[in-house]
């Protein structure tokens, strides 16, 4: 199945069904097969259809002056952090109805605009009342996910509905990898999403902490990465020796015994059994009357809790190899214990002839905050060099939110626990947090542009209190702050013919953005002012991304503020660079005389690198008057060589 996207709804004339009928058969030839072939049309807000196609027939098509491009349909995934596929253990259930049988829109809907319900809690975890952030907005949900995943041509579809059904924010909790922007269904959709005065807010992928994992980059999406509360979830195993290890899971089971038997897999291998590794208790490895109502020790974390359950074991503790942040929910009493702890349990099994442990349900502790997720995507993005992605970060670690009952809270089906909260993690979750944050601010500005709200939402942000060089490239602006953001002083606004400004500067030809911005099929990219500067964009952040040889730091960025602050006012700025990175502001201070006035301002970045090996150097612009302060990241990236 391919996708062949033509840009914006053309005018007044032929039908687009007629119109994209004559496409298909102008490719394939025969009238039965092009009516066969068809299988979805976009009508409603852009223009495109879905189809069966023989990869001749995609080229033909690929070559008609009014297609935008032609793409395979591929499937995107859900950015939650944990899931049983990689057991082979899918739910069973393709619901061919809008109902919830996995429990993912409830609990990211939920987060955006819940009402409140007191003592919200998942047995007993997490109790509070839990809102969302907006409990007054509506939801429209659109179903775009089944048992194989996200299909690209449902999330257009989705787009393409919800952009006629006149929505003011679209939030989005899914990905994929990164594609060119009018090949991306995400980037498509908000694109047009984005021309009616909607902002789209995506996650950002949960890949990290690997570096250059950042989905959904479009420079018209907000793209939020995951970033961590001041509460944790921690679960203790307590040996029989007294020694008490400290974990980190979702254990929902409180002990019924003091002490129950200890082994690990090592111990309880089944010697028949050739392939695996009994140590990690790999599936099949255990002797089940080695395992039966016994704790089990399993090298690795890799949700050997189910394995255990399986075997008739009463409780599992798995060792992490590197620290982590987030917690998951076990199918049996289980935690997952720090690298630190191994030895200590490993010495206490194989110097005790009867060992034994209990394992605590689970509580939670105070931890500093805000910082960003280990497993939320890091920049820098692989579409654009010159765009810093992730935007902002917003709590997705550990969210109690509402859920489907259908679906159990592991996901699995041989577990028995169904609940109406659970608590998940991944930037599935940040998502709906910044969406909030966005209507919130919108429903103070409703004249306002998607890019003023983003931009206010990302220069009002709170710095992370822990970041390392990788965390710089993965937490955008800093952690949202919405009760600052309706406040934000000045704002960096793009309209949509900035946008065209910027596409053309990318190298996209006139024909192409004609079709996208209008239906037609021309656009002289001479009639817009041109795209200035390093990025080509009025962006809240600035980045450049350098080659990998470079020793010279050269860009310019030009930008332009909107004063939303006092009528009459004077913005100072200040920068905060590290040694080797000079940054010079022209000029240093804007004045207004009146609201919605503009100022333009340029900012010059110049230094030398030593040669060789990857280097990050980031500074801080901000812009303060007598009341507001506005935060403007700026980040020079050389990577290292590949």
């Amino acid at each position: 199945e391919y996708i062949v996207y033509m840009g914006a709804l053309q005018g007044a004339g032929t039908s687009a069904m007629v119109d994209h009928h004559n496409l298909l058969l102008t490719a394939i030839g025969d009238e039965r097969t092009a009516r066969e072939s068809k299988i979805y049309t976009y009508r409603k807000s852009f223009n495109g259809f879905v189809a069966r196609l023989l990869p001749h027939e995609v080229q033909s098509l690929s070559a008609e002056k009014r297609v935008v491009s032609v793409f395979p349909n591929t499937v995107r995934k859900l950015h939650t952090t944990r899931t049983w596929d990689f057991l082979g253990m899918s739910e069973t259930l393709n619901t061919p109805s809008p109902v919830d049988d996995e429990g993912h829109g409830t609990h990211t809907s939920s987060t955006v605009a819940g009402v409140f319900v007191k003592d919200a809690s998942l047995y007993g975890l997490g109790t509070g009342t839990a809102r969302g952030g907006v409990p007054s907005a509506r939801i429209a949900m659109y179903k775009v996910c089944w048992v194989n995943g996200c299909s690209d041509s449902d999330v257009l579809a989705a787009f393409d509905e919800a952009i006629a059904d006149g929505v003011d924010l679209i939030s989005a909790s899914m990905g994929g990898p990164s594609r060119s922007f009018f090949e991306d269904p995400i980037a498509i959709g908000s694109f047009h999403a984005m021309k009616k005065g909607i902002l789209t807010s995506c996650s950002a992928g949960n890949d990290g902490p690997a570096t250059s994992t950042v989905e959904n980059v479009a420079p018209w999406i907000m793209t939020v990465a995951a970033s961590g509360i001041d509460r944790q979830y921690r679960t203790v195993a307590t040996l029989g020796n007294g020694e008490n290890l400290s974990g980190i899971s979702i254990n929902t089971f409180s002990p019924q015994k003091m002490m129950y038997p200890l082994t690990s897999g090592a111990l309880a291998a089944n010697a028949s059994e050739l392939y695996g590794n009994a140590s990690a208790c790999d599936f099949g490895t255990l002797d089940k009357n080695k395992v039966m109502g016994k704790i089990v020790y399993c090298l690795g974390s890799n949700g050997q809790d189910y394995t255990i359950k399986r075997t008739g074991g009463a409780g599992a503790i798995m060792s992490l190899e590197e620290e982590i942040d987030t917690a998951d929910s076990t199918v049996i009493p289980g935690t997952s214990i720090f690298p630190g702890d191994s030895k200590m349990i490993e010495q206490y099994i194989n110097s005790n002839k009867n060992p034994q442990a209990v394992i605590q349900k689970t509580i939670t502790i105070n931890v500093s905050a805000p910082f960003l997720a280990s497993f939320s995507s890091r920049g820098p993005q692989k579409i654009n060099l010159n765009i810093l992605k992730p935007d902002i970060s917003a709590p997705g670690i550990d969210i109690l939110a509402a859920y489907s009952s259908l679906p159990t809270i592991t996901g699995n089906p041989n577990d028995d626990r169904h609940a109406i909260f659970n608590i998940i993690s991944g930037t599935s979750m940040a998502c709906p947090h910044a969406s909030a944050a966005a209507v919130y601010v919108k429903s103070f500005h409703p004249d306002w542009s998607p890019a003023a709200v983003k931009s206010a939402l990302m220069t009002t942000a709170t710095p992370m209190k822990i970041i390392d060089a990788d965390a710089k490239l993965g937490s955008g602006s800093g952690q949202i702050n919405p009760t600052q953001a309706v406040n934000p002083g000045l704002i960096y606004d793009i309209s949509t013919s900035d946008y065209i400004s910027f596409l053309c500067k990318e190298g996209y030809n006139h024909t192409t953005i004609g079709l996208i911005v209008g239906g037609t099929e021309n656009i002289d990219c001479t009639e817009f002012k041109p795209a200035q500067g390093t990025d080509g964009l009025n962006y809240p952040t600035m980045h450049t991304r350098l080659d990998s040889n470079s020793m010279i730091i050269s860009a310019t960025f030009y930008r332009t503020v909107t004063n939303v602050g006092y009528a009459t006012s004077v913005y100072t700025s200040k920068v905060t660079s590290p040694g080797g990175l000079l940054v010079k502001v022209i000029p240093e201070t804007l004045k207004f005389s009146k609201l919605n006035e503009n100022q333009s301002f340029t900012v010059e970045v110049k230094g030398n690198l030593e040669p060789f090996g990857g280097k990050l150097l980031s500074a801080l612009l901000e812009w303060s008057d007598s009341k507001y302060n506005v935060k403007n990241h700026i980040v020079i990236l050389r990577p290292v060589a590949d």
